[in-house]
């Protein structure tokens, strides 16, 4: 089996129609929505994508929710979602997960099922609560709570007692867990000092990508372009102001700041600091979508339409460059060129991995030693690439940044007047995913 046939492009005839889309807020973890739920986000970001368009929830066929860190007490949270926000119980519901994709994965699922004819309106999205990420025991501290379960008597519990020891009591970070691949070994901002170093991205041009991140966002902000895609949360709920607003841009952020902050990956050497990484972040994101001839026989004018999608694999040292790859597959399967497209979004996990991406694509050496491509993929202007702001300002809810890129994009596409657009992102594990969007 080759890697086009392992690694292939999707078109869908027709497009699937992305309908409405809400969001809350981004908020960097252990902030203002630390206290919400995976469930409890999704659930606001469902019920007010289905307020956008007067939509009921029992008009809902059936949800797909994207989440990666798993909520301890709703194994599937799609389904607790579903349910919480008011889609009838004999409406089916399940949870996706591909690590930083899920959010797209949601759509993607949402197609095939559309595809199917298993149903024709859905409800895709995502929602992380990265706050409520848990800690976990050692296996030596798990050991002594079993013993301490098991014992009979008073004499055998003190017992136990004499053995305790202050490192049980050490936790273990699961989100620190879950942000190292098992595979290869290395935390995600370790593959980002990895792809630093393979195409030379100093530390002050990480920086600079990082400060026009914030610039963009905030000039957003200031505009309105966000308003209409994040809902509002009440005081009542946040137990202060209400809440409308990405928290994660910095007003003040500056190139002398951030050139004071210590690399966290690699101490000596390392270029990846907190400032020019996506913080960790809580959030979720709904979207209805349907197929165009639905919308159509509805009424509805969609935001938008995706007409393709790739996802491929990569090496996981270097997860970091999963969209050259998907894009490469892309624009192989669908004949397409990177000009075509006139906005971009690629999701901006590590400013070094964005700018590798952007390296990647441009090199006549990387496109045909490592894609086998005669021309590279292309130059792609930064005046085209997250017009308004990324992740290293709005943050990073893994399992539902896919499905902002897309609601993003489409808005951005809206606001400029302009048509084309693809989304893409890296995945931890060594995964790209790509999608050609289209407003019109």
């Amino acid at each position: 089996m080759n890697a086009d046939t392992r690694s292939i492009c999707t078109r869908l005839d027709p497009p699937l129609a992305i309908v409405a889309g809400k969001r809350t807020p981004f908020v960097k973890a252990y902030g203002a929505l630390a206290k919400f739920p995976a469930d409890q986000l999704g659930v606001m970001a469902v019920r007010e994508t289905l307020a956008q368009i007067n939509m009921e929830p029992k008009e809902i066929d059936e949800l797909v929710f994207g989440s990666v860190c798993g909520q301890s007490d709703a194994a599937n949270v799609a389904r607790v979602i579903a349910l919480r926000a008011g889609i009838p119980q004999d409406r089916i519901a399940h949870t996706v997960n591909r690590n930083c994709a899920s959010g797209m994965e949601s759509v993607i699922e949402a197609s095939q099922i559309i595809r199917e004819g298993r149903a024709e309106v859905l409800m895709a999205g995502g929602a992380e609560s990265m706050s409520q990420v848990p800690f976990l025991y050692n296996e030596e501290a798990k050991a002594w709570f079993m013993k301490l379960q098991r014992a009979k008597s008073w004499t055998d519990k003190l017992s136990l007692f004499s053995q305790l020891r202050p490192g049980h009591f050490k936790p273990v970070p699961q989100i620190q867990l879950g942000l190292t691949d098992p595979v290869c070994g290395l935390n995600m901002g370790e593959t980002a000092e990895v792809l630093a170093s393979d195409f030379d991205i100093s530390r002050n041009r990480q920086d600079e990508f990082a400060l026009e991140s914030h610039r963009r966002t905030l000039l957003a902000q200031e505009k309105g372009f966000y308003n209409d895609e994040i809902l509002m949360i009440s005081g009542d709920l946040t137990g202060s102001a209400p809440l409308q607003e990405d928290l994660g841009p910095r007003k003040n952020q500056t190139m002398e700041s951030l050139g004071k902050l210590k690399p966290i990956f690699r101490k000596n050497s390392g270029t990846v600091t907190v400032g020019n990484s996506c913080p960790i972040t809580d959030g979720a994101v709904g979207l209805v979508v349907m197929s165009a001839e639905t919308a159509e026989k509805r009424g509805l004018k969609p935001l938008g339409f995706l007409h393709a999608y790739s996802i491929a694999g990569c090496d996981p040292k270097r997860m970091g460059l999963g969209p050259v790859f998907a894009i490469d597959k892309l624009l192989h399967g669908t004949s397409k060129v990177l000009s075509d497209f006139e906005l971009v979004e690629i999701n901006e996990a590590f400013a070094a991995q964005v700018l590798a991406c952007l390296d990647a694509m441009k090199s006549a050496d990387f496109c045909k030693s490592v894609l086998g491509r005669e021309e590279p993929i292309g130059e792609l202007p930064l005046n085209q690439l997250n017009v308004n702001g990324g992740a290293i300002a709005l943050g990073h809810p893994v399992g539902a940044t896919g499905a902002r890129l897309i609601l993003t994009l489409l808005r951005a596409l809206e606001d400029r007047q302009l048509n084309q657009g693809l989304a893409s992102l890296c995945v931890g594990g060594g995964q790209g995913v790509a999608m050609w969007l289209e407003r019109a």
